[in-house]
């Protein structure tokens, strides 16, 4: 089977070198509705017609045909349904905001600048995603009702937070509906107050005595009136217990048992499932469907591969005729699902009737997976699994195009997943790839922290095996940590370079940070001939930050030498190589910026000035003491600025926060003595220092763009690991440096500055 019959890449044309998120094609399809389905008619209609509230809630627990409402709607509906559904991966804020623009895109094209942001790697989703993708929504021009399904998944504050401000730009004659089973993430008594939104509970699902029948008939289920009512009477009308009911029934159940009442209690539903349904089939159905529920999704070779039952894609097919409690997720019948609910009580029975057989049949998924080529899915059924080994196997193969893509918290989760396992000691190339991911997303901590486990494993037992690519890979985190000095980092870049010369591997990386390391010893000459290198060797393997890094520090070295027109051309190159690439913001944008601020101000360009210290100002934060000389660099070159535009209280905060870099980083060469040069220039300096936006400290900027959101300050600092009162320092200080008296004053002076979109 093909990768494209599970996924698909997003629909739209990319811009060469752009990372490409893959997405899961039925995620973005209303399921299909099969026959035997009872028609909602009344439910329909009063979604369809008479209500011009642009908010629908639609909540209610599993088994309520929530789902199956919503397909009808949106099958009979004349207005374009762009449809979500969204399970657990989609806990990252640009996963789930990616489908939301793909469905949008697929009803009415979305601004490009809304995938720009989405796919840079270190844009911020409440600053820049999240204001883009929700003016794109408001200016939709055509009626559309945006359908997300299962929201109850999502526990990702940012993720939750999007969808709130999402509620704000439903533009007229459109919608937003949220289905799951709890309360959607929304400020659900301000919509109410305002007659913004439309709640649909259990009681507008629950069945009525004639839908009732009509579920009955469907399932070829004979039974007289007074027996339909005492059914009804007795589910409450839910329509998973008289679909079960319907089951039993059709298997010859006599009529006592099967009116049962349960009515939503999941317990009940389980012992149900067990005494009656599932009795009263045949052992091989039984293992069949108890074992398949292990899986999210299904096909026939995946039921196959995983049961290893001859036939099993046949039982898959028989079971796709006559069980609506099988959901078809494509029109070709290949894929499909259980019903939630169902798929529960069976994996309950399946833990009961074979302990232990669940991380057995999940291994087989991760390998099937991982034989038709889609190693993420392969990581899930792995993680579930337990299988430590496979999972930091394939986590050292992911990490790396999930950081390009901004997948932060999906990456955080998989190394969080694997330090509790143990994996920071065991797996040395996934705690090399853990500490410069962390080093790179502005984790300084966590980045020490695996690099801890790294020279653990490299010093603490001479006799371990020999690990050349290993071995490679830690000389350059060693060399992008720069824990030790400006000299051990040039050391350890040589030691890069000769690895991966003898293992003839070609990548950026060595070479370029040779560079930087020789210059920050003071050898202008040599640094700038290995930077030569690495930008050449960057541009023939794509890798856009390594080269726009390189030809950055080409910069630097020539406006040293006064060497101004260079200096110009290999900044803008640096731009350059960002935007083809479709990187917006990264690790590597403050640094441009701050070259960019020195050039413009040397020809005298204020204005451009004063937009590269707003560009810079908005990631400075990502420079982080796991990048000390970058760190330092930047900041140092932005002072310069500040003082040419004699702005001192913006020059002698960047000034407090190189100071403290270099308490923690201290011998980093000549930066060093940059730094000694500036701060005596500062010392020497008179007139106001009356901090205005520009003495914004690297921890309000990373503040500011959740000030922008309806998260409250407990749940910042939740989301930001610090105390509350911290946060409200952190807040009351963004206040005053910007003329404002509350939040939203300030997150609005922010958007006038630029320092926000939106």
């Amino acid at each position: 089977m093909s990768d494209s019959d599970v996924r698909q890449r997003a629909g739209r044309p990319r811009r060469a070198g752009q990372p490409v998120l893959d997405l899961v094609a039925a995620k973005l399809r209303r399921p299909v509705m099969r026959p035997g389905t009872v028609r909602r008619s009344s439910l329909i209609e009063r979604l369809r017609r008479g209500d011009p509230r642009p908010i629908v809630s639609v909540v209610a627990p599993a088994g309520y045909g929530k789902t199956t409402v919503l397909s009808q709607w949106a099958e009979r509906n004349g207005q374009a349904f762009a449809w979500v559904s969204v399970d657990e991966p989609d806990n990252d804020p640009k996963v789930l905001l990616t489908y939301v623009a793909e469905a949008l895109d697929a009803v009415q094209p979305v601004d490009g600048r809304v995938f720009d942001a989405l796919a840079s790697p270190a844009s911020s989703v409440p600053g820049s995603v999240v204001p883009r993708l929700g003016a794109a929504f408001a200016s939709m021009t055509s009626p559309v009702v945006l359908m997300l399904d299962d929201v109850h998944a999502l526990h990702n504050s940012e993720c939750r937070a999007a969808l709130s401000v999402l509620a704000d730009h439903v533009p007229g004659g459109s919608r937003l509906v949220l289905a799951g089973r709890a309360e959607p993430p929304l400020r659900i008594a301000r919509l109410r107050a305002e007659g913004r939104i439309l709640e649909i509970g259990p009681g507008d699902l629950s069945l009525t005595r004639a839908e009732a029948a009509s579920l009955l008939r469907n399932a070829e289920v004979t039974v007289g009136e007074d027996d339909v009512a005492e059914l009804h009477r007795r589910t409450e009308g839910w329509p998973a217990g008289l679909y079960l009911a319907a089951l039993y029934l059709r298997e010859d159940g006599p009529l006592a048992s099967a009116a049962v009442s349960f009515g939503g209690d999941d317990r009940l539903v389980s012992e149900y499932m067990e005494s009656e349904f599932l009795a009263r089939i045949s052992r091989r159905q039984r293992v069949f469907l108890t074992r398949t529920a292990v899986l999210e999704r299904m096909s026939g070779p995946l039921c196959e591969a995983v049961t290893e039952l001859s036939g099993s894609a046949a039982t898959l097919a028989g079971l796709a005729r006559s069980n609506l409690l099988l959901v078809p997720l494509d029109r070709r019948g290949e894929w499909y699902r259980y019903h939630h609910l169902f798929r529960d009580m069976l994996l309950a029975e399946l833990e009961r009737l074979e302990p232990g057989l669940m991380p057995v049949l999940r291994r087989r998924a991760a390998a099937w997976y991982l034989r038709n080529g889609l190693p993420e899915e392969a990581l899930e059924y792995s993680m579930e699994a337990g299988d430590v080994d496979a999972a930091a196997g394939l986590v050292e193969k992911l990490v790396i195009p999930a950081h390009r893509q901004g997948r932060v918290p999906t990456v955080q989760g998989w190394l969080g997943w694997l330090e509790d396992r143990g994996g920071i000691e065991g797996y040395p190339m996934a705690a090399v790839l853990a500490a410069l991911f962390c080093a790179l997303t502005g984790r300084p901590v966590e980045a020490e922290r695996w690099a801890d486990a790294v020279e653990r494993w490299q010093y603490g037992d001479p006799a371990r095996p020999d690990d050349p690519a290993t071995e490679a890979w830690a000389a350059v985190m060693r060399t992008f940590l720069c824990r030790h000095g400006a000299e051990q980092m040039r050391a350890d870049a040589d030691e890069a370079v000769r690895r991966f010369a003898a293992q003839s591997f070609v990548t950026p990386a060595p070479a370029f940070l040779q560079g930087i390391a020789r210059v920050l010893c003071g050898d202008l000459d040599g640094g700038d001939a290995v930077l030569e290198d690495g930008v050449s060797i960057g541009e023939k393997v794509g890798a856009h930050e390594d080269v726009a890094l390189a030809l950055c520090e080409r910069s630097l070295v020539a406006m040293t030498r006064g060497d101004w027109g260079r200096a110009e051309a290999s900044a803008e190159r640096a731009r350059t190589v960002l935007r083809r690439a479709g990187i917006e913001e990264s690790y590597a944008t403050p640094l441009v910026s701050a070259v960019h601020a020195r050039a413009a101000m040397h020809r005298g360009d204020v204005p451009a000035a004063r937009r590269e210290l707003v560009s810079a100002q908005r990631l400075r934060h990502l420079l982080t003491y796991a990048l000390p000389y970058f760190a330092v660099q930047a900041r140092i070159e932005l002072i310069r600025v500040h003082l040419a535009l004699a702005d001192l209280a913006g020059a002698r905060t960047l000034m407090r926060e190189v100071d403290e870099l270099l308490r923690r980083r201290p011998s980093l060469g000549s930066l060093a003595g940059e730094a000694q040069a500036l701060r005596a220039r500062l010392s020497e300096e008179r007139g106001s220092s009356a901090p205005g936006a520009s003495a914004l400290t690297a921890a309000e900027l990373r503040l500011l763009p959740l000030l922008s959101t309806h998260l409250s300050f407990p749940q910042i600092a939740e989301e930001l690991f610090v105390s509350r009162n911290t946060i409200k320092s952190q807040a009351v200080s963004i206040y005053r440096k910007l003329g404002a008296f509350s939040r939203s004053q300030a997150v609005a002076r922010s958007r006038e500055l630029g320092l926000l979109e939106g």
